[in-house]
Formats: C-alpha cells, structure tokens, sequence
C-alpha cells in the first residue's frame, strides 16, 4: 500500500511541475507577443513614434518577463524575453522569441 501512495505522489509531484513549466512557457510567449507588438508601434508610429526597444521592455516588465534582446531589422522588431520559475525545487527560466513588423509585399498573394 505504501508503495502505491508513492507512485502516486510521485506522479502528482510531476504532473504539477509539468504544469507550472508550462504554465510559465505560456507567460513568456504571450509577454513576447505583447512586448514585439509593443515595438513594433513604437517603430511604425507617425503619431508617436519611439524606441521600439524602450516600449518592448516596458511591455515585457508588465507582463513579468525580462527582456533578455532586442533588435530592429528594417521595420521589423524581434524580441526575446524569460520568465523566472520554480519546478520542483529548481529554479529555471521559460524564454520565448517573436518577431513583429510589416507584411513583405513579394509574400502576399
């Protein structure tokens, strides 16, 4: 009996690690999103332009991410950004990369 309750611990431990992981891979890709987005604006904006990179880190740190890059190529702002975790113990850290910009006219149909 003991060893069945162990397993079953011991599968629980993991499947909650599991989805901590996930769920803190899931912060990275949309505060990577959000903050691409963000820079993008700041970049293509006739209104209020800006440094893409000031608003991307500004995106990023509200959303509880770090900007670990950014750079601008062309029109187009890429972005990495890492959210801290714990899984079981261990700290880690989910990354996650987007890119944002205008759609290339030789691209579209």
């Amino acid at each position: 009996m003991a060893g069945v309750i162990g397993v079953i611990l011991a599968i629980t431990l993991g499947l909650s690690g599991l989805m901590r992981a996930e769920g803190a891979a899931g912060r990275a890709r949309t505060a990577a999103d959000m903050a691409v987005l963000a820079g993008a604006t700041a970049l293509n904006s006739i209104v209020a332009p800006g440094d893409p990179c000031v608003a991307a880190q500004r995106l990023a740190s509200a959303n509880g991410a770090t900007l670990d890059s950014c750079r601008v190529e062309g029109e187009d702002v890429i972005v990495g950004v890492s959210v801290d975790v714990t899984v079981l113990g261990v700290p880690r850290q989910a990354r996650a990369h987007a890119r944002a910009g205008p759609v290339d006219a030789t691209l579209a149909p």
